[in-house]
């Protein structure tokens, strides 16, 4: 067994699958570093990854076209958040019970329209997912190229997605305005800035990228829908993103590290380690509470986070 594990073979496959296996918890957590740091709290997101995943699934299935699945996946995600928006930015409800709400909504709705459009099947329907792209001389290199060149085009747009979340939120106009929200919006209202609508975009651009992330898993992982197949995911990013700190270099850190504990339970598992694979199973959501536990009294979370705004009240 130990010789099993202490191979070059297990750590090459282990650091790939960690990246891969980030990928739908980067995703979201980019999304989310948006809707956060304009002063909402968005736990939907689970409930929206679900319906990303299957608007992604049907969209490809139907078409034959894994672009129109994405296409689907993103405005299946808008759509759910824009209902998280309305809740929170103009009923103003509790961000908590209207995001758990989503969630809820997510799940079972998305389990009811896949059986809806594709019935009962002994066998599930099955999409060709996106292949690894084979990169010419970088592929090739040993360990590396396995570890790093060998995944498919939502990987590598993932990564790019870190670098413009990056630049967006500090060096544009826009940015300054969803940190201006976030911290004061009063502040932010009296110098022009539309508050509801910087906070409705943040929601909507968290939204998009939630459903991404979604179709990551039936499309761009996997090759169909499983009901609940995030798994927990939506929670993980928001975990993320208060780890991070709101950074989106510290969330692909931290993506990496909650990638890692997945892949290295399914590596476990599959060269059969005595272990019970319930614990295994478990060993993400342990890291999360760990980490949450870890960071919770140290976060500095935006002035007005989670805070409602009307112009009316002083």
């Amino acid at each position: 067994m130990q010789t099993d594990i202490l191979t070059m073979g297990f750590f090459v496959s282990l650091l790939a699958g960690s990246i891969r296996m980030s990928v739908p918890i980067l995703l979201p957590a980019l999304g989310e570093i948006f809707t956060q740091r304009s002063g909402i709290l968005n736990l939907g997101l689970e409930g929206i990854m679900l319906m990303g995943a299957l608007a992604g699934f049907a969209g490809t299935y139907f078409t034959q076209n894994l672009w129109f699945g994405l296409l689907a996946a993103v405005v299946t995600g808008i759509t759910f958040s824009l209902l998280m928006g309305f809740l929170s930015i103009t009923v103003k409800a509790n961000q908590v019970i209207a995001g758990t709400a989503i969630t809820i909504l997510g799940t079972g709705l998305s389990a009811f329209l896949y059986r809806v459009m594709f019935g009962i099947q002994k066998l599930p329907p099955q999409v060709n997912a996106f292949d690894p792209l084979e990169i010419p001389v970088l592929t090739n290199i040993p360990i590396i190229g396995p570890i790093f060149f060998n995944h498919n085009i939502l990987v590598y747009i993932t990564l790019l997605f870190v670098i413009v979340t990056a630049f967006v939120l500090e060096k544009t106009t826009f940015g300054l305005k969803v940190r201006a929200v976030g911290e004061n919006p009063r502040a932010a209202d009296s110098k022009g800035i539309n508050v509801g609508v910087i906070r409705y975009l943040c929601v909507m651009i968290g939204g998009a990228f939630a459903g991404l992330g979604g179709a990551f898993l039936s499309i761009g992982y996997m090759n169909s829908f499983i009901d609940g197949m995030v798994s927990g995911r939506g929670f993980i990013a928001v975990a993320v993103v208060i780890f991070a700190r709101w950074n989106p270099y510290r969330a692909l850190g931290a993506s990496l590290l909650f990638g890692g504990a997945n892949a290295l339970q399914l590596r476990l598992q599959a060269i059969g380690v005595p272990i019970p694979h319930q614990f295994l199973l478990a060993l993400p959501y342990v890291l999360t509470i760990l980490v949450l536990l870890s960071v919770s009294k140290k976060a500095e979370f935006p002035a007005a986070y989670t805070l409602p705004y009307s112009r009316s009240e002083r």
